[in-house]
């Protein structure tokens, strides 16, 4: 168990349970927030933008980019300097731009939340986003150590807090933690991928009713089915056959 993360069960349906109660969620992030490397990452952060002529070189800046990344939910930004330069100081307020064409729908709502077009370097430098950032960080460090804990525990919290976002299966599929956390309580095999966009939205529809995400009591169910369904894959039971039982709940499959 990571150092300091502790109160959870071994049960990842039961410490699902627990990581979504308001009060865990507080005791983990204040203790997150004693933890030295945060503090220097936001201090290296500020140093950077606060030395920057321009917002094109603050963000050819890999510490900064790394530090928007994770705390805004796109990690993989801090080594793809060049697209997230291009993403980021893109107008959002036109549907035609790059952020509206990528897959990864990531990156529109990273490119929103900033609006670096228009904000610019003082947009980095402003205290309130540099909060915001800081608490990005420690919401992502917290998923990263539920993680560790309890494979997949992360994502399905994680799964819980933006899933009604989404509108459509296409939303679903163009966000990694939504897709990841969908398609694995659906049973839907990994070779998914190399199909067309429309006929991956066609397996997710005819399993599940997208719709049903804007319903609190069904995203927390369909995170629960997606951490049974790991724990059984994890322990060599597939979904086709066989029983097993996870700490109180009996699952049959």
């Amino acid at each position: 168990m990571p150092s300091g993360l502790s109160g959870y069960a071994t049960n990842p349906v039961v410490a699902l349970r627990q990581a979504t109660q308001a009060a865990q969620e507080a005791r983990d992030l204040a203790r997150i927030s004693r933890e030295p490397d945060l503090a220097r990452s936001m201090a290296v952060f500020r140093a950077a933008v606060d030395k920057a002529p321009d917002i094109r070189t603050a963000l050819r800046d890999p510490r900064v980019l790394a530090v928007l990344g994770t705390a805004l939910g796109l990690p993989e930004a801090a080594s793809q300097t060049g697209l997230a330069t291009r993403v980021l100081l893109a107008d959002t307020n036109d549907k035609r731009s790059l952020p509206y064409r990528l897959s990864d729908t990531r990156w529109l709502a990273m490119a929103k939340t900033l609006n670096l077009a228009k904000n610019g370097i003082d947009g980095l430098r402003d205290p309130k986003l540099q909060e915001t950032l800081l608490n990005g960080l420690k919401n992502s460090r917290r998923m990263e150590q539920l993680d560790a804990q309890n494979a997949g525990l992360g994502n399905a919290l994680a799964f819980i807090q933006k899933a009604s976002q989404a509108k459509n299966s296409i939303d679903v599929l163009g966000d990694t933690i939504l897709r990841r956390v969908v398609t694995g309580a659906l049973n839907l095999p990994l070779e998914i991928a190399v199909q067309s966009v429309s006929a991956q939205a066609r397996a997710v529809d005819t399993r599940f009713d997208i719709a049903k995400l804007q319903n609190p009591r069904e995203v927390q169910k369909l995170a629960e089915r997606y951490l049974m369904n790991l724990a059984l894959n994890n322990t060599g039971f597939g979904p086709n056959g066989g029983n097993f039982r996870l700490g109180a709940f009996r699952i049959n499959v």
